[in-house]
């Protein structure tokens, strides 16, 4: 109602150019309550509204020189929330069709009831009120939508940010046991920093992505967690293994498996982890998959897994060279790798895993370097 009143308090304009009839109006409103100016013309009534900025502006329609139809065009030209009131001598639908599709908010006719002029200055002052109120609503509401939107967003960043944080932990979680698996079995020092490289330039050929590409990365830094679990004397032993011994190694992809079942972090990785010994034509172990039952990561990571156990020095055998490991692999596409897989890793230049193998020993000399410093 604050809002109807402020309107009201801007007065109204009677524009006409009949004297009697301005100031009957003007007289008749006046007694309602209402601040009335007056003018005899359009060119009047537009300096009038300069000075005044009135809330309702009633013109005649039939009047000398502009009439009300083109006052109200140049009223609504420049001030399009001004309401006008058209005043006809003639009850004319026609006409009083027009003036509303030319913006007129409403019309009264001659002769006036002033009780009626009333009504629809009321009327016009209580849309105002609403339209403006609206208008105030929506755009209280698209400043709150806009605090939200940036709250959220500045939440979200947030949210993202912590957890980069909580993966990066994880991240460093992972590699430290790597590293001390790899340094707890001598012999295959850097061998999971390489295979994570190799499955990661394998998968990429695949077409393989993200968030895919970054679970085969991960299954590959943890596919020999399990062998947390193997006696040292198993597997430190300098020459081959046993019967027994085989059979107690062979348990490490579920050992690894259950030990990292419950950390929902790693759900996605645990594929590699539980099945990166499977072959393709179902001879592999700890469940005898076959074919595409064997997840993809695991088959691209039986292949680089292979290739790097061939290409690496063993106490009872030499490395193969990596041209000798690549025919092995084309040897065995179709039984122990997946054809596609073997395919993929086929395709890719000889020179790369040397290049991968060459940064690996670098940094596994540097690290060396770094412990006994620390162990001086």
């Amino acid at each position: 109602m604050d809002t109807f009143k402020t309107l009201a308090s801007r007065g109204l304009l009677i524009v006409d150019d009949d004297r009697a009839v301005r100031e009957m109006l003007a007289e008749g409103l006046s007694s309602f309550g209402y601040t009335t100016r007056t003018a005899s013309s359009a060119e009047e009534a537009l300096r009038v509204i300069n000075e005044l900025s009135p809330a309702v502006v009633l013109s005649d329609i039939d009047m000398p020189g502009e009439n009300g139809f083109e006052l109200l065009r140049r009223i609504k030209g420049s001030d399009p929330d001004l309401d006008v009131i058209m005043v006809t001598g003639a009850i004319d639908a026609g006409t009083a069709v027009h003036a509303i599709r030319h913006g007129a908010s409403d019309y009264v006719t001659k002769p006036f009831n002033l009780d009626e002029v009333q009504i629809v200055i009321d009327r016009t002052l209580e849309k105002r009120r609403l339209l403006l109120e609206n208008r105030d609503y929506q755009e209280r509401l698209e400043e709150l939508v806009t605090l939200r939107t940036h709250e959220v967003t500045e939440k979200k960043r947030e949210v993202e940010r912590l957890f980069g944080e909580l993966q990066q932990s994880y991240e460093s979680s992972l590699q430290a046991l790597v590293t001390a698996l790899d340094f707890r079995d001598n012999e295959t020092q850097g061998h999971s920093y390489r295979v994570v490289e190799y499955a990661i330039l394998v998968a990429g050929k695949l077409g393989v992505g993200d968030p895919a590409l970054s679970w085969v990365r991960r299954g590959a830094i943890l596919h020999d967690v399990g062998k947390i679990g193997v006696p040292d004397a198993i597997l430190r032993k300098p020459g081959k293994l046993t019967a027994e011994e085989w059979a107690e190694m062979r348990k490490h992809p579920e050992m690894g498996f259950r030990m990292l079942e419950h950390v929902a972090f790693f759900e996605p990785a645990l594929d590699i982890v539980l099945s990166h010994q499977e072959r393709w034509d179902g001879s592999g172990y700890p469940r005898g998959l076959a074919g595409e039952q064997i997840p993809l990561g695991a088959r691209i990571f039986a292949v680089v897994d292979t290739f790097d156990a061939m290409t690496s020095n063993r106490p009872y055998r030499a490395a193969l060279s990596i041209q000798d490991a690549r025919d092995e692999i084309q040897r065995c596409r179709g039984t122990q790798f997946d054809p596609k897989v073997a395919d993929a890793f086929l395709a890719i230049d000889h020179r790369l895993w040397q290049q991968i193998r060459d940064r690996v020993h670098s940094d596994i000399l540097a690290l060396d370097e770094q412990v006994r410093r620390i162990t001086r």
